[in-house]
């Protein structure tokens, strides 16, 4: 299964979800569920705000977990 690996790059950074909140502009509800890897879909431009916010490629921002 793959994942986001946005918590673990907001740690690194030292920024919280809510500061991540705030820079993406989209609801709660769709921000939670991003972060907590229960959406079935992200869009390619999302992706690469979230590359832009975190300092990060696609490679560090998706991790395959082999265990689901």
């Amino acid at each position: 299964m793959i994942k986001l690996n946005i918590l673990n790059l907001l740690e690194k950074k030292g920024k919280s979800k809510y500061w991540l909140y705030k820079q993406l502009g989209m609801s709660y509800q769709n921000f939670n569920k991003m972060v907590k890897n229960e959406t079935s879909s992200i869009q390619i431009a999302r992706i690469e705000i979230l590359c832009q916010l975190l300092d990060c490629t696609p490679n560090e921002l998706f991790i395959i977990d082999w265990e689901k």
